[in-house]
């Protein structure tokens, strides 16, 4: 990732998004040491969003933040969502229950020219910073939109897309690009002729678990334009390593199927899954970082120590036997 790599000693950064207190009620005590165990290990990028606990996230990192020298860390945020100071309920939305436990204010999901700036504006107000690194255009997708997603691709296509190329050209921000859980938006953008997304965050697509279609269709894409990708979700919202969701919904029978068989072989092996999905998301050269989530500060030096475990070719190989993963894949090898 250009302007990025001189602070990353490792291709791992922090996800926010559990922090705005995704499926449960975080306690700021708890919070606050997640970020500072983060730090002490050396991570030094931080990727969040407004939509995270409506602003809860970006308050609790720039709490954190705010104290450590601006130059000694990369910060990302996101855009196409405003937080109004009316509140709203929560409960029973199906995307926004993931954040019931948040901040009650109202959301207003936009990607006008003029919706960016105040997003923007409002972001670097709770992070507490006057500049940010990387913007993306946060879920211009159909799995956050639906049938409306395209009008909304437009909306911000001669809105969102146009400011954030323009202040990438005055050096403002040193990237943008999309933020999504699909693939097709950021395949869409990386072919317009006007603009030039640089980065792109592409959450629960190009994981352990799946990953066949955006191997075929988006790296293609983001290697020929020469843009970089950042992975989230890389545990497939924790359903790879026992947790209760994947993909940030309820986890199918033939996924836990899979995980299964991935479990069978890693253990055959002596290989922890984790480490298997940070160095497999990783291992991809257009991918600049790998950006797992948590709220628990004793899971940071697991991450870090799980990117650096010794895996076997053998388990590589036994996968692709097995049909758990491409064959066409870039190994960690």
């Amino acid at each position: 990732m250009e302007h990025k790599n001189a602070l990353l000693t490792e291709k791992i950064g922090f996800g926010t998004a559990p922090l705005g207190n995704m499926f449960r009620d975080v306690p700021e005590e708890e919070a606050q040491a997640t970020i500072e165990a983060a730090w002490d290990a050396g991570v030094r990028y931080y990727d969040t969003a407004p939509f995270y606990g409506a602003g809860l996230a970006e308050l609790r990192l720039g709490k954190f933040l705010s104290k450590q020298n601006r130059d000694d860390y990369v910060l990302s945020t996101k855009v196409g969502r405003v937080i109004e100071d009316e509140t709203e309920i929560k409960e029973g939305l199906f995307k926004e229950g993931l954040f019931t436990n948040g901040r009650t204010n109202k959301i207003t999901t936009e990607y006008s020219a003029e919706a960016t700036h105040t997003s923007i504006d409002q972001s670097m107000e709770r992070l507490q910073t006057n500049r940010l690194d990387f913007v993306f255009v946060h879920d211009l997708s159909p799995d956050f939109l639906g049938d409306e997603w395209i009008a909304k691709f437009e909306e911000a296509r001669t809105g969102a897309f146009l400011v954030l190329d323009d202040l990438k050209k005055q050096g403002v921000i040193k990237g943008w690009g999309l933020g999504v859980n699909t693939t097709i938006p950021i395949e869409l953008a990386l072919q317009l002729k006007e603009v030039h997304p640089t980065i792109n965050l592409q959450a629960t697509q190009y994981t352990l678990l799946d990953h066949e279609d955006t191997l075929r269709r988006m790296m293609p894409e983001v290697e020929q334009s020469k843009s970089s990708i950042v992975v989230g979700a890389p545990y497939s919202s924790g359903a790879l390593l026992g947790g209760d969701y994947y993909n940030y919904g309820e986890v199918p029978s033939s996924v836990q199927t899979k995980i299964n068989k991935l479990t069978e072989v890693a253990e055959s092996h002596g290989v922890s899954l984790k480490a298997a999905a940070l160095q497999f998301s990783s291992a991809h050269p257009a991918v600049a970082a790998v950006i797992p989530g948590s709220t628990r500060p004793d899971r940071i030096n697991e991450d870090l120590e799980a990117l650096r475990e010794t895996i076997p070719e053998a388990f590589w190989q036994e996968l692709i036997e097995k049909q758990l993963i491409s064959a066409v894949a870039p190994l960690p090898l």
